[in-house]
C-alpha cells in the first residue's frame, strides 16, 4: 500500500463549503481509497492506495466532492515522501508550532517575486522558498503578517498552508 496526503483548501471556513470529515471519508472510500484518516475540519487527510495515484487524481477527488456536496474544493495531493522531505528541510524552530507555516506548492515557482515578499515581511519574520514549500516563520502570529496574506500571489503558484502543529500531526498519521 502507498500512503498519500490530501490537503483541501477552503472547506469549513466561515460556515462556507461545509464538508464534515465523516462525509469526506465516505467520498474518498467511494473512490477506492483505504485506511482514511482525517485531522481537524480544515481538510487534512491521509489515505492509502494500491500503487500510485493517477495524474488527474486531485481533479477526480474534487469532482466527487462536487457531485455529493455541491462545491468543488481545490485539492493538493502529495506522497508521504514529499511530506517527509518538507519536514526535514524546514529551516525554522518548531518549539512553538503555530508560528511555523508550510505553504505546500502545487508546482515549483517559476518566477516568484522575492523582492516584494522581502518587502512585506515584518522584522521578526523569516521565509525560505524551495521547489515544493514556502516556509514562513511568523513569531508574532500569522494574523499580524502582511506576508502571509500575499505569499501565494507573490510566489506565483497555487499553494495551501498548514502550521507546524498540523504538519506534525500529518507526519504521525502517515505512520498509522
Amino acid at each position: 500500500m502507498t500512503t498519500h496526503i490530501a490537503l483541501f483548501r477552503g472547506i469549513n471556513v466561515g460556515g462556507n463549503n461545509k464538508l464534515p470529515m465523516k462525509d469526506l471519508s465516505e467520498i474518498l472510500a467511494g473512490l477506492g481509497y483505504e485506511n482514511i484518516r482525517t485531522y481537524i475540519q480544515s481538510g487534512n487527510v491521509a489515505f492509502e492506495t494500491v500503487g500510485k495515484l493517477g495524474a488527474n487524481e486531485a481533479v477526480k477527488i474534487s469532482k466527487a466532492i462536487q457531485n455529493k456536496m455541491g462545491f468543488k474544493p481545490t485539492v493538493l495531493l502529495m506522497g508521504a515522501e514529499k511530506l517527509a522531505t518538507a519536514v526535514s528541510k524546514n529551516p525554522y524552530p518548531v518549539d512553538i508550532g503555530k508560528v511555523v507555516h508550510f505553504y505546500f506548492l502545487d508546482a515549483p515557482a517559476a518566477t516568484p517575486n522575492l523582492e516584494k515578499l522581502e518587502a512585506l515581511k515584518i522584522k521578526s519574520e523569516q521565509f525560505t522558498l524551495t521547489d515544493t514549500v514556502f516556509y514562513l516563520y511568523a513569531p508574532d502570529g500569522i494574523g499580524q503578517s502582511k506576508l502571509a496574506a500575499s505569499a501565494e500571489k507573490l510566489i506565483g503558484v497555487p499553494a495551501t498552508a498548514r502550521n507546524w502543529n498540523t504538519v506534525e500531526k500529518l507526519t504521525n498519521m502517515v505512520g498509522e
